[in-house]
């Protein structure tokens, strides 16, 4: 999939995020009895107004918005996943071999075949749901 393809939220909700971002970080520092931030309330001020207002101006803004995540999740997802592979997938794998486990019968053996012959039938499938 491209990413020219892949749909951009509206402006409107880009706004409203933004207000609620700014808003958080102008009233951050009451938590440690700072002041307001007051460029965070007029920044979130603008944003409530171009975003209720679905204004052309935050387009660009959205953009680089999506363009960014889009780097981010390029960026931080492999790593994620090789720490899950390195630190989840490859201890279980070394544990299964340390207990010598063979759960998908992947070992080598004389056989003809690897097909497993079932001995009891559990269910005759007539009544399945």
């Amino acid at each position: 999939m491209r990413y020219k393809d892949i749909k951009i939220n509206s402006n409107r909700s880009f706004g409203v995020f933004f207000t609620f971002i700014f808003l958080i970080v102008a009233f951050w520092p009451l938590l440690n009895d700072g002041e307001v931030r007051a460029w965070s309330l007029l920044v979130s001020l603008v944003f409530l107004i171009l975003g209720l207002l679905n204004s052309k101006i935050l387009t660009p803004l959205n953009k680089l918005w999506f363009k960014f995540g889009i780097f981010l999740g390029n960026f931080i997802s492999p790593i994620i996943m090789g720490i899950i592979f390195f630190f989840v997938v490859t201890p279980t794998g070394l544990i299964m071999r340390l207990f010598k486990k063979d759960l998908i019968n992947l070992k080598k053996n004389n056989n003809k075949t690897y097909w497993i012959e079932k001995k009891s039938i559990k269910s005759n499938m007539k009544n399945q749901f």
